[in-house]
């Protein structure tokens, strides 16, 4: 029996080594068991992204909730996690289940569970859901197949991409963007966005935009290190000024400038917050996570917004922006979400609303970050991941907990932030910082570093890993 658990977003392990068809039955059980407790006839969306066996274990769990006698709409081919959690909301369902481990490397797979209001369930509910997953379950061998559930009307199958579609066109400008003179283009990193791309822009610059589950090895995580080749491409190709990337599920993104710049996603929210308030005149709170960098709140406090800082996890955010008028939510890791659509990551939207803040200035991205950084200061930003021993990272936590860091090489640690790990500050004016935390979904430890310039950022970095493995 393996106990299942549900990280900062999901429920991710390796594909036929935990994540198997009895253990993914194991956890849609609970879901059934839970949802029937809270209502008396539930309807759930269920799709799953481009893994390896996705359709398989979405299958599964529309099985299983079926055998409980729950209705399903079950996603017709993949689809993005944005697109299930619109859908959940169109549908008036109470539920959104999506088979998909995100931005993790090929060999896992995962299960996301969406409210009925079109973002992450509340940690409450899940873990009331992760509760109930009894050890084992028979369910997979007594429920009828998906025909059968067809035939007595409990499943229906819907087309997922389309609606997303059309909720795009009925909420951009698109044709501004398709006559403007702009030369965009976009890496889907073989993930769910590819074909929804294909369709709004058909004649824009395509990579990685094929069915491929095993990603060409590589994990579908949009930061600068895993797009050599879509950066080598904007370079190569010279004329393209703005390329898009999103991740695995098409909830994350990348960006690139015309030179082949990478644009973090701190960039991005900042650029999105400048569009917003100032081009298009809307209002209302701003919510980051805590490894998002305070420049979000030097502009914040320049437009007058109220800003709250979050744990990381956009379910964090989501619970905001349920109860507030949120302008925009976003995270560190490209995961951004704003007022007018869904409270849910986007990839695909967020990329469409720069290329239409470009569209509608007739300025590239390098002269709005410029705008940016006339409020703000000039900044870089830099991560690196530390795949380390179990013992040695836990011993590297248990030190953060007793403030055993007092300097990481030259920089002295003028004052300490632990909401969410632990953010170093080097300065009086939070130009400088390191940010160290373990991940809740991989056996990773992050460190995260904020400077002036990208060399400081990384010389941040190295004198913290320097000083983490002594």
């Amino acid at each position: 029996m393996t106990k299942i658990k549900f990280g900062t977003d999901g429920w991710r392990a390796i594909i036929a080594r935990e994540f198997t068809t009895q253990n993914v039955a194991r956890v849609a059980e609970a879901t059934a068991y839970w949802l029937l407790k809270k209502n008396k006839n539930p309807l759930v969306v269920v799709g799953h992204d481009c893994r390896f066996a996705g359709k398989l274990f979405s299958s599964t769990v529309a099985r299983i909730l079926c055998s409980k006698g729950i209705r399903v709409v079950l996603s017709e081919s993949f689809v993005s996690t944005p697109m299930i959690s619109l859908a959940t909301v169109n549908k008036k369902a109470d539920l959104g289940i999506i088979i998909t481990a995100s931005h993790n490397p090929p060999d896992y797979n995962g299960f996301k569970l969406k409210g009925s209001f079109g973002g992450p369930l509340s940690p409450a509910h899940v873990q009331e859901i992760e509760e109930m997953i009894p050890d084992q379950t028979d369910l997979l061998s007594t429920a009828s197949e998906i025909d059968d559930y067809l035939k007595s009307g409990l499943i229906q199958f819907a087309d997922l991409e389309t609606e997303y579609i059309m909720h795009v066109e009925s909420n951009f400008d698109l044709s501004a963007i398709r006559n403007s003179s702009l030369k965009l283009a976009y890496d889907a990193m073989y993930g769910a966005g590819q074909n929804v791309m294909k369709r709004l822009f058909p004649d824009i610059t395509f990579l990685h935009c094929e069915y491929n589950p095993g990603f060409m090895g590589q994990a579908p995580e949009p930061i600068d290190k895993n797009l050599s080749e879509f950066r080598e491409l904007i370079k190569k190709r010279g004329d393209i000024d703005c390329g898009v990337v999103t991740d695995g599920d098409a909830d994350r993104i990348g960006m690139y400038d015309g030179k082949g710049n990478f644009i973090d996603s701190h960039h991005i929210i900042l650029l999105l917050i400048h569009y917003l308030v100032k081009y298009k005149g809307l209002k209302g709170k701003v919510c980051t996570a805590f490894s998002t960098t305070p420049k979000v709140e030097k502009l914040c406090k320049h437009y007058g917004l109220p800003i709250e800082t979050v744990k990381i996890g956009f379910k964090y955010i989501c619970e905001i922006m349920l109860k507030e008028n949120v302008l925009l939510g976003g995270e560190e890791s490209g995961g951004i979400a704003i007022t007018g659509h869904i409270p849910e990551r986007d990839g695909i939207w967020m990329g469409l609303v720069i290329w239409e803040f470009m569209a509608k200035s007739g300025k590239g991205i390098p002269e709005l970050i410029e705008e940016i950084y006339q409020i703000v200061g000039a900044f870089s930003f830099e991560r690196g991941d530390l795949h380390l021993q179990e013992e040695v990272k836990n011993k590297i936590v248990r030190n953060t907990a007793d403030n055993a860091y007092q300097a990481f090489g030259k920089y002295k640690v003028k004052r300490i932030e632990d909401l969410d790990g632990y953010k170093y500050f080097f300065d009086d004016d939070n130009n400088e910082w390191l940010l160290i935390r373990a991940s809740g979904t991989e056996p990773v430890l992050r460190t995260y570093a904020e400077s002036y310039t990208r060399d400081g950022a990384f010389d941040i970095l190295n004198a913290a890993k320097e000083t983490l493995l002594k």
